[in-house]
């Protein structure tokens, strides 16, 4: 998923090539990376990793080095985390910040 928040409009672009995928990997949330390997429309642009899913659905999550699943402790007020009763805490299992190959959905936004 491509967005960019001047106008609002997401891209959903669909890639099975690897070697395209792979000017990603090893990068974090909040790092610019240039499209350039996308296509020739997508050249001069400058996209920020937001974000993504892997492969079961669990979500990224700035602040956790890794590039595998953890399990956290979440308490009111961190993000990923809806309280449901007062001063109650729960173990759920989030992925890493840095990308790799077993991501499903990649989010980025476009800066320049």
């Amino acid at each position: 998923n491509i967005a960019y928040p001047a106008t609002g409009c997401q891209k959903l672009l669909k890639i099975d090539d690897e070697k395209i995928l792979s000017v990603f990997y090893d990068k974090r949330i909040g790092q610019e990376v240039p499209a350039d390997r996308l296509g020739d429309e997508w050249k001069g642009y400058i996209l920020k990793i937001s974000g993504g899913n892997d492969l079961q659905g669990f979500c990224m999550m700035q602040g956790v080095l890794t590039n595998t699943r953890v399990r956290l402790l979440f308490k009111d007020g961190m993000p990923n985390y809806r309280l449901r009763r007062s001063g109650v805490r729960k173990r759920k299992t989030v992925r890493g910040c840095i990308e790799d190959s077993q991501l499903r959905v990649m989010d980025h936004v476009i800066m320049r």
